[in-house]
């Protein structure tokens, strides 16, 4: 069987740059991920998408997932426009002929057409762990290059431990190299397998190995001391043209170098046009959609593509940004998909306010006393527990109520309350039921209902819903989708009090309101409350959706 090797031409340096993507495989070592063939085909489609040029998709005839993804994958389930898809795996077992070897055999069945193979360059490892010696090992590495090049495959060879086999004995290291090019390799990537390196030993090593062997070199480092990324991106300066990484860094123990950071680095800093450049803007999206597939919360904090990558909270940026926005921000975040955002917080100014309400929609400009109003007024809320960082809808409202001729804001609210009561129940079997009654007034008339829930919030929720239901036409379509409680320490003298966050959808747009009181259920009342007023000040509004 043959397969003729794809050749990444998918942007202007085409081949001769690799951005090698590896989430599949080294990146489904995370601890907590578990991807299904589906999941795997349904990653491969949204790298490809990006542009990425070569997709490690497994290990075939090691993992069943991973036999059955390449099965699949063949059988035109997975169509790739830009990357060419790579089975890894090991070289040839010691004093087996490489093409009698069943896991060799493997990578050829998974009609990949390119390979990636591993192989110890580590001396310790060669002779402890293989229990061979560097002579046999250099046969195993081109002896199953040469057959699987002879079958028509592109290899890669994966140097393990490169670093601290070179540290410890480089000419072994560089033998290991030089068998696999000899058996046709056209890449050697020189793998941090032990995460250890520093990115000015690592670029120094990556210089004298290339200016040694004359080889094109990849890298392949691992997150162990934090520095995967910028050990890549040096080890890209000091002449490697082959980088792996994985979708967000995910691998195991402390993770790989992260495609996003990296890709973004190059991109930006280096003006490497390692991606196609329409793709750019898409780097967030697919890394939240690919953190979906994963099942893991996006890092709010992730470099380029977390939402808090371009949020500013000091009211000294905010001054500044309000002036340019690049003068605290080291790219335009739509660059690369993302947006900035202005965090409202008791360390807030009246540019950050002022910023945040422009994002919301909300023209603060030539309003100073409003202004000077919703300073002291956030300021005084968040002293006592509140806090607006999250809460975009709570903190529009409070933002419009000071703007008496605002054209979106609600001259009066679609209910009011009269009171409310939460009681609950807990039976002789154990089961605990809530039951809620609420009493408020809508379109002229006082209505009372009751409902149960399987915990105060949500009886109170479901009251509140048949209360209003036959006045507000728009309710069907809201549900609470996600709800967080924090208690927060009081001052001294003073009881802790609770903080609730409330996100709200109606299938078409989000938004999070936020309530503070000593008492949970008060808090989330009036976080809920929030969550509808917003809704039916922006139901009223045609043609228009909330900002926030």
């Amino acid at each position: 069987m043959t397969s003729t090797a794809q050749t990444p031409k998918n942007t202007p340096l085409g081949d001769a740059f690799h951005v090698y993507d590896t989430t599949l495989r080294d990146g489904a070592q995370r601890e907590g991920i578990t991807y299904s063939a589906a999941d795997k085909l349904a990653v491969a489609r949204l790298l490809d998408g990006l542009g990425v040029g070569f997709i490690e998709g497994g290990w075939p005839g090691a993992l069943p997932k991973d036999t059955e993804f390449f099965q699949r994958a063949a059988a035109g389930e997975l169509e790739l426009r830009h990357a060419a898809l790579v089975a890894f795996g090991s070289t040839r077992r010691a004093g087996v002929r490489a093409e009698e070897d069943a896991q060799v055999r493997a990578l050829l069945d998974s009609q990949a057409p390119v390979v990636t193979l591993v192989a110890k360059s580590d001396r310790r490892h060669i002779e402890r762990a293989l229990r061979t010696d560097v002579a046999e090992a250099c046969a195993m590495v081109r002896e199953t290059t040469e057959f699987l090049v002879g079958e028509g495959r592109r290899v890669f060879l994966d140097a393990e431990h490169f670093f601290d086999g070179y540290a410890f004995d480089p000419d072994c290291a560089l033998r290991v190299l030089d068998a696999a090019v000899q058996g046709g390799a056209d890449v050697v990537v020189l793998c941090d397998t032990n995460g250890g390196a520093l990115p000015l030993g690592l670029s120094q090593t990556v210089t004298e190995v290339i200016a040694r062997t004359g080889f094109r070199v990849g890298i392949h480092c691992q997150d162990d001391t934090s520095c995967a990324v910028a050990n890549s991106v040096a080890a890209v300066q000091a002449g490697a043209t082959h980088v792996q990484c994985t979708a967000n860094g995910y691998g195991e123990r402390a993770g790989n170098a992260d495609l996003f950071a990296v890709v973004g680095n190059l991109v930006t800093k280096l003006e490497m046009p390692v991606l196609p450049p329409e793709n750019l803007g898409e780097l967030t999206r697919v890394s939240h959609a690919l953190a979906e597939i994963a099942n893991i919360a996006p890092d709010t904090h992730q470099a380029y593509v977390g939402s808090s990558a371009f949020a500013h909270k000091a009211g000294l940026h905010a001054s500044a940004i309000k002036v340019d926005p690049e003068l605290y921000n080291h790219i335009d975040p739509a660059t690369v998909g993302n947006d900035m955002r202005v965090l409202v917080t008791e360390m807030a100014g009246r540019a950050s306010l002022e910023l945040k309400a422009r994002e919301l929609g909300v023209d603060l400009a030539g309003q100073p006393e409003a202004l000077s109003n919703v300073v002291h007024r956030v300021k005084e809320l968040e002293a006592g527990g509140w806090s607006f960082e999250a809460a975009d809808a709570s903190l529009e409202l409070l933002l419009r109520n000071e703007i008496k001729d605002d054209p979106v804001r609600l001259d009066e609210p679609p209910f009011a309350l009269e009171s409310y009561r939460v009681v609950l129940d807990h039976a002789q079997d154990g089961s605990v039921i809530s039951e809620a009654t609420v009493k408020v007034h809508v379109s002229g008339e006082r209505v009372i209902a009751t409902a149960e829930g399987n915990g105060p919030v949500h009886a109170l929720d479901a009251a509140l819903r048949k209360a209003l239901s036959p006045y507000l036409s728009w309710l069907n379509s809201v549900e609470l989708t996600d709800y967080k409680v924090r208690i927060l320490p009081g001052h001294p003298g003073t009881d802790a009090v609770t903080r609730v966050l409330l996100e709200s959808s109606d299938g078409q747009a989000e938004w999070t309101t936020v309530g503070v009181h000593g008492n949970i259920v008060e808090a989330s009342w009036l976080a809920l409350c929030d969550a509808l007023v917003h809704k039916a000040m922006w139901d009223r509004v045609p043609q228009a959706s909330s900002p926030a």
